[in-house]
């Protein structure tokens, strides 16, 4: 920068008169930068629409709208389609249902931003001016907070607006940018840019809606109009005030100025915090140098050919002109001019010149009543000139490298072997147009992710993906209902034993299967904590884009084929290995998923066949039923089952007995103590009575 960008401390507000002199100057500079760009693209445009000059358009060869016309499927056919994918393709669940939500939402954000109509007018840049411009922005519609809620409840709230709102409707928007409406600081390469910036057209409504304190700065300097250099931009500009949206990354700030206004209308910190700080991609570029980052528009390089064929288109025009019936016949010559004109009946495309001296032009023309001019020459002349002008033509194609396979221009005499070289070198030309393409489309949607994954609400990302997951409450709501439940048998266990009843046999808790089903994923509370981690979910997950060119569908039915194919091989030999050796059907689960990763076909079967997969190793290393006994063996189970039934009562029937001695033996012997201990009292009882 020329000047040194005002900063203040913390808490403190920017001087804006001082911001938007510096922010003026900086646009100045800039524009001054890519002046002889824009003067070039104008002429460029002008020659595409035919608008130079009505009269010699129609004299004109449309070399330009010719090759921008074969050039515009081949680099760019279809919309992107965001791919979510785990990076490592693991089987981890949180990973998996969070990739998931962010695909869907972001399919559904390119329809509902019309990414298609975007691509293909950045496109059109591209081709034409080599620099196409998107600007992504974050809307969020606010509705008051229903205070009869429960707290838990007003998780809609959100920082962006009052404590007192919540978000019932968000969305990206994919803003397409004109190749005039973008700036960027001057620099060499896009990483050492410091600013980019867009020029936002407003009505009146929209601009005091945006900026309520703003009309002000626009009315005492009259600024803001940019009313347009012909009669179409002043039709479109009446009434717009042209805003410049500005993003300073070495300030770390967004400053909006209006055109021409030498005051700033707002000074704010970024509204969205993004990994890479623009809201918009780097632009995609045609030719470039190392130089500066002023692109060089693909007629440059072919004007000097496409004027010669302008002038030969010309020229042919004016000879075919000539190429008329031209009669030459004696005037007032009695009856015989009439009779002649009346034979002929000159129409517009037929020239009749009557010759008074007659006598003397036959002197030089011949005796007949009549004399066309020859026209010979001039038809030579003709065939010359489009000679000439093939073989510029055929200069452009060299030059611009649009081969004849990729204009459908073959010859029948061709063999398949001639014409499929001719298509796999023929086009290798346009294939970093496409790869810049497609990197512009994929760099689109890695901006809407991240916007997607920092401000979307759980809700939003659940409603727009149609995927409904279970919150951490609910999950451990029902996981105490399954404890109550348990509880609830255990109990009813211990008071059958209390009663002397056997206890009944344990019974899994009653879940509906939906609710089971819900309770093994994962929570929604664990997704949104990682797409809000920036660092985790770059280590986690991968957004890509598919082929933004027509896709060939041959080849895609055979990639589907080989898939199948695939498949059907490996299970019909997995089989009969699974039967021999079941400890061996993880290894194969692993071995096919493994593959079928490998195809992009199969990305949409990997989460059956991980649950299948899942389900067949679980039956395979479970513990087998014993097989069921014969009739002969339920007979000798039977009689072993009675004659041990019949032992063990023997050997009960023994046993009481034997207690029973036993107590009888006990019995007897104290009884006969208790008779001694009698006998000797009494004598010890007697002597001292003697006595």
């Amino acid at each position: 920068m020329d000047d040194e960008a005002p900063t203040l401390p913390d808490g403190e507000q920017y001087d804006l008169a001082k911001v938007g002199a510096h922010w003026q100057q900086e646009i100045e500079r800039a524009q001054r930068y890519f002046k002889s760009w824009v003067d070039r693209c104008t002429k460029i445009e002008k020659i595409y629409l035919q608008q130079n000059d009505q009269q010699s358009a129609k004299r004109r060869f449309a070399m330009l709208w010719a090759n921008i016309s074969v050039l515009q499927p081949a680099v760019y056919a279809r919309v992107p389609q965001p791919v979510v994918e785990r990076r490592f393709k693991d089987a981890e669940p949180v990973a998996r249902m969070a990739s998931e939500l962010v695909e869907r939402n972001l399919a559904y954000t390119a329809d509902d931003a019309d990414l298609d109509s975007v691509m293909r007018s950045v496109r059109d840049d591209f081709l034409l001016c080599a620099r196409g411009s998107v600007w992504l922005r974050y809307e969020a519609d606010f509705e008051p907070l229903d205070m009869g809620v429960e707290p838990s409840d007003q998780a809609g709230a959100t920082a962006a607006g009052s404590p007192m709102e919540q978000i019932t409707d968000e969305r990206v928007c994919v803003d397409y940018v004109h190749w005039s409406d973008f700036l960027h600081s001057p620099a060499r390469r896009w990483k050492d840019v410091t600013w980019v910036a867009r020029r936002v057209p407003m009505t009146d409504g929209e601009f005091d809606k945006r900026f309520p304190e703003g009309r002000a700065y626009i009315a005492a300097n009259g600024a803001g109009s940019n009313h347009g250099t012909n009669q179409t931009e002043r039709a479109q500009n009446e009434g717009k005030i042209y805003v410049w949206e500005i993003w300073c990354k070495t300030e770390d700030y967004t400053v909006w100025i209006a055109d021409g206004c030498p005051s700033a209308l707002e000074v704010s910190e970024p509204p969205l915090n993004l990994k890479g700080f623009w809201p918009c991609p780097r632009p995609a570029f045609g030719t470039l140098s190392t130089s500066s980052l002023i692109p060089v528009p693909d007629y440059v390089y072919y004007q000097g050919q496409v004027d010669e064929i302008d002038l030969l288109t010309k020229r042919i025009n004016k000879l075919t002109d000539q190429l008329r019936l031209k009669i030459f016949y004696p005037s007032g010559d009695g009856s015989v001019s009439p009779a002649i004109e009346k034979a002929m009946r000159p129409e517009n495309d037929t020239v009749m010149v009557p010759i008074p001296e007659w006598a003397a032009f036959t002197d030089k023309g011949g005796s007949k009543a009549i004399v066309t001019l020859p026209i010979d020459d001039v038809q030579k002349v003709i065939v010359a000139c489009i000679e000439a002008r093939k073989q510029l033509i055929e200069d452009v194609y060299q030059i611009t490298g649009i081969s004849d396979i990729v204009r459908g221009d073959t010859q029948a005499s061709e063999t398949a072997t001639a014409q499929r070289i001719k298509s796999q070198w023929g086009s290798i030309r346009i294939r970093d147009r496409q790869a810049e393409l497609a990197r512009f489309a994929r760099d689109i949607v890695n901006i809407a992710g991240e916007v997607i994954c920092d401000q979307f609400q759980p809700e939003t990302l659940m409603l727009v993906s149609g995927i409904q997951l279970p919150t951490a409450a609910q999950k451990q709501q029902v996981e105490m209902q399954m404890q109550q439940q348990q509880m609830m048998q255990q109990q009813g266990a211990m008071r059958a034993q209390q009663m002397g009843q056997p206890a009944p046999p344990p019974q899994p808790p009653q879940i509906p299967p939906e609710i089971q089903q819900l309770m093994s994923q994962p929570t929604i509370d664990e997704v949104v904590q990682l797409l809000r981690n920036d660092s985790v979910r770059g280590f986690r997950i991968d957004i890509e884009t598919d082929s933004t060119i027509e896709p060939d569908e041959d080849a895609e039915k055979q990639r589907r084929m080989e898939f199948v194919q695939m498949v059907g091989g490996f299970m019909q030999q997995a089989g009969a290995i699974a039967q021999q050796t079941p400890m061996l059907v993880p290894v194969m689960v692993e071995t096919l998923l493994f593959a079928a990763r490998g195809f992009r076909a199969g990305r949409q079967l990997e989460n059956t066949l991980e649950q299948v997969g899942a389900q067949l190793a679980q039956a395979a290393t479970a513990p087998k039923a014993p097989p069921e006994p014969t009739p002969e063996q339920m007979i000798d189970l039977k009689t072993t089952q009675v004659k041990a039934q019949a032992e063990a009562m023997k050997a009960q029937t023994g046993l009481a007995q034997a207690q029973i001695e036993h107590r009888t033996t006990i019995e007897q012997a104290r009884s006969d103590m208790a008779a001694q201990a009698m006998e000797q009292a009494r004598n010890q009882q007697q002597p001292g009575a003697m006595q």
